[in-house]
């Protein structure tokens, strides 16, 4: 049989390339159209959940709710301005203590971390991250609240700032480690020293991915109602003692949605829409601000 009645013959075992271009492209499709369909699904869902907090408590939103403090139970009227505080108190203190420890923590897994010790990082900060969040909450209490003798607006922050400390590392790891590694051998080969490049070059590269992930720690605390249950506890009145307790929007949704009365759990939904679009809008404000809407170049 000459070479060429062979290399010209089928192969037994192996199908012939038309075939094994249309599976590949039927593959291809089914992917494409399944993830499609899931993307669809999943924005369908969050623009329902959005539309049905909104058309339940948009028209309950007006100038008194963003000015005025709860009224007694049951009664007429009244606003949010306690909560409206108290989550940004909160969220500030959490958000003080808790990006510069996360960041660090992210700088050092990604950078200088090695063996045993980053290793042992990297587990505690994987554990913290899935540990039921009440569980911090009960830390805080034990470690503030017990020997103070009162809930406070420190406790919460606390409390708080424990859970977005591991939130941030990690979401800091990952991107720094998207960032190439001939920029840091270019910036070492100027005469930078390591500190300098991650400083001036790792982090910057990084930026857009490094705040995303702070807003997403962010966004998750203000919307922790566990944890602030043991801290914050919540009140009617204005509070400007950190040692004191504060009211949280994610405690009045709680207190609300358990009310016997209507005025209060349609109040209740006012402020899930509030809270869902502050953390909208801001995250929004982020991505323009780190040019996250431009088109990327191919």
């Amino acid at each position: 049989m000459s070479a060429t009645m062979v290399d010209t013959a089928k192969h037994p075992f192996r199908p012939d390339r038309p075939a094994l271009d249309a599976r590949r492209r039927a593959a291809n499709a089914a992917a494409v159209i399944l993830t499609a369909l899931f993307a669809i699904l999943a924005s369908a869902f969050l623009l329902y959940l959005i539309v049905y907090i909104a058309r339940l408590g948009l028209q309950f939103i007006n100038v008194s709710f963003f000015t005025q403090r709860p009224r007694a139970q049951g009664e007429a009227g009244g606003g949010w301005a306690t909560a409206l505080q108290g989550t940004a108190v909160l969220v500030g203190l959490a958000a003080l203590v808790g990006i510069p420890l996360g960041l660090a923590t992210g700088v050092y897994l990604s950078e200088f971390g090695r063996g045993w010790p980053a290793a042992t990082v990297r587990f505690l900060v994987d554990t913290l991250t899935g540990i039921p969040t009440i569980i911090f909450g009960l830390f805080a209490w034990v470690l503030i609240v017990v020997p103070s003798h009162s809930f406070s607006a420190l406790s919460g922050g606390v409390a708080l700032s424990i859970i977005m400390i591991p939130t941030v590392a990690r979401a800091t790891e990952e991107v720094l480690r998207l960032v190439p590694r001939e920029l840091r051998e270019a910036s070492v080969a100027l005469g930078a020293t390591e500190s300098r490049t991650i400083l001036r070059v790792v982090i910057p590269a990084a930026r857009s991915g490094i705040l995303t992930g702070v807003m997403l720690a962010i966004a998750r605390v203000a919307g922790e109602t566990a944890p602030l249950l043991m801290t914050a506890f919540g009140t009617s009145f204005f509070n400007t003692s950190l040692l004191r307790p504060i009211d949280a929007i994610p405690l009045r949704i709680f207190d609300f949605t358990l009310s016997p009365f209507q005025t209060e759990q349609n109040q209740a939904y006012a402020g899930a829409l509030v809270l869902m679009l502050l953390v909208i809008l801001t995250s929004l404000a982020v991505r323009w601000a780190t040019g996250g809407f431009q088109p990327r170049g191919r």
